[in-house]
């Protein structure tokens, strides 16, 4: 049964989620414009929005495997968070915030997803993959 609690927290992970893959997506048509960006950072970011996305979907769904995506998007917004507070351009720093304020918000569906995000599955993979 998913509390009114969890119910919260999973709505407010949405809203970051989304907002975070808006200012990343936002951030690199900027440094699109700018020239002479690192294309590593751009991927990361680009990366980091279309795991946001995800993650947003998979909740959603109550998918068994939202807490687990949920604990990926974390990490990869911890990680592009630490490369954006890097750069030297201050947009480009802002994006940092919104990527930690999405990766506490993921760890803390990540760590509570089991009781929430189970579907009866009666499927093996033998089953699917034939």
């Amino acid at each position: 049964m998913v509390t009114e609690t969890m119910l919260a927290k999973m709505e407010n992970c949405k809203q970051v989620c989304i907002e975070c893959q808006t200012t990343c997506i936002e951030t690199l048509n900027y440094c699109k414009t700018q020239g002479n960006i690192d294309m590593t950072l751009m991927c990361m970011m680009r990366d980091c929005a279309e795991m946001c996305m995800m993650c947003v979907n998979m909740i959603m769904d109550g998918s068994e495997f939202a807490g687990r995506t949920c604990e990926l998007c974390a990490e990869m917004c911890v990680r592009t968070a630490l490369a954006c507070e890097l750069h030297r351009d201050e947009k480009i720093k802002a994006v940092a915030a919104i990527c930690r304020q999405c990766a506490e918000n993921c760890q803390t569906i990540a760590q509570q997803s089991a009781a929430y995000f189970r579907r009866p599955n009666s499927l093996t993979i033998a089953e699917v993959a034939v």
